[in-house]
């Protein structure tokens, strides 16, 4: 069966309410379809009208009321205002039948369904009064209806994508004299380690922060990019190392041939094996966030995108830098408190579950090294229905 591609539109309300991370765990844990791209949008009010004019169809005439109020809502909630400027997270995922199997992980949204069995039973509202007139509707996401509209609606919002999608840090008002930083978030590669709820439990654990979500990137980080981003660390592997290898390497040569090193030969070891040692792990880093270590990759290769997938965030907000490092906790798990992102998700000092930046320089030299105003998310769409 051939493959697909879909989408879901994460409501603004969704998104106020930190909900994002909740639904992504649904969709890819139920669905084990493949999340492939993501962008914060602010829609223009041309783009919102055409979107939602496509929403009721002929096709589907049992659900035309449910059609309807969804189109009204997408019209009043997605247009912005003088007052507001609604973000709208489109998240796409491939895979077979993956217009039908995102239906189903996201529901209908019916008043009588209160299990909590699909997106919308625990996220979205239809409430009525004694007369069956709604009174209160949020639907949490928006889903295609077939593949035909995934195909209209996906290259719609492609080609809006360029001017209305990316970074969105002007989305959100601040009181004047607030000092405002933007930082960044890596969700790392071993949240995907097959269709889970890793993913969106660690986004669920960062809206503890308070911050806003400007920024969404699914990224395949290059082996150079790698290299890049983590090139300040490995001056620090190769000095922090010294020590510890110089310790074992005593302890292996006077085992191997019984002899009684002294303290300057441990020095000595220390300093000869430090920054080999200290390389290797590196190397190791790069190759769990790219795929390859950089001494066994193809020069050809280099820039290319990696095998392994993370999602890039920015939060947005005042003290960004520390709220997210407070909420991630210290690299090695063992040692990160209770209720932190690395003490719930992460493994060892290597896959520790995410990565924030320490500072807000930082934070501006990493978004520029996985270029996360890059819009992938149009060239993935374009590419697809253009083969």
């Amino acid at each position: 069966m051939a493959e697909e591609l879909s989408y879901v539109l994460v409501t603004p309300h969704s998104i106020r309410k930190s909900r994002t991370g909740g639904i992504l765990s649904r969709l890819i844990s139920r669905t084990a379809l493949d999340l492939v791209a993501g962008r914060i949008f602010t829609p223009s009010a041309e783009l919102v009208t055409e979107y939602a004019n496509r929403i009721v169809t002929a096709d589907d005439p049992g659900h035309r009321e449910i059609q309807e109020r969804i189109r009204q809502y997408v019209l009043e909630n997605f247009t912005p205002t003088p007052e507001s400027t609604p973000r709208v997270l489109m998240l796409v995922f491939k895979g077979e039948q993956a217009v039908a199997k995102i239906r189903e992980a996201v529901g209908h949204i019916l008043h009588e369904r209160t299990s909590g069995e699909t997106i919308r039973d625990t996220f979205g509202d239809f409430i009525t009064d004694a007369h069956g007139t709604i009174t209160y509707f949020e639907p949490a996401a928006i889903a295609a209806q077939n593949a035909a509209s995934a195909k209209a609606d996906l290259l719609l919002w492609a080609q809006h994508s360029d001017t209305e999608g990316g970074v969105m840090d002007s989305a959100i008002t601040y009181p004047p004299g607030q000092s405002v930083e933007k930082t960044l978030v890596l969700i790392k590669p071993d949240n995907f380690r097959g269709p889970n709820t890793r993913p969106g439990g660690v986004m669920d654990v960062f809206s503890r922060s308070g911050l806003y979500i400007v920024g969404f990137k699914v990224h395949r980080m290059s082996v150079a990019q790698a290299e890049q981003f983590y090139g300040p660390v490995l001056e620090v592997l190769m000095d922090k190392l010294q020590g510890r290898s110089g310790e074992q390497a005593r302890k292996v040569l006077e085992a191997e041939f019984g002899l009684s090193l002294t303290e300057e030969t441990q020095e000595k070891l220390g300093k000869l094996l430090g920054p080999i040692n200290g390389r290797e792990n590196w190397e190791q880093i790069v190759k769990f966030m790219a795929g390859r270590k950089p001494s066994e990759c193809p020069a050809e290769l280099r820039n290319a995108p990696g095998t392994e997938k993370c999602i890039a965030l920015v939060y947005q907000g005042v003290d960004a830098v520390r709220k997210t490092r407070d909420v991630l906790g210290p690299t090695d798990p063992a040692k990160a408190p209770s209720g932190t992102i690395r003490r719930e998700f992460g493994q060892t000092i290597m896959v520790n579950a995410a990565h924030a930046s320490d500072a807000p320089e930082a934070a501006q030299r990493e978004m520029a090294i996985i270029q996360i105003a890059e819009n992938n998310f149009k060239t993935i769409v374009e590419s697809w229905y253009s083969r």
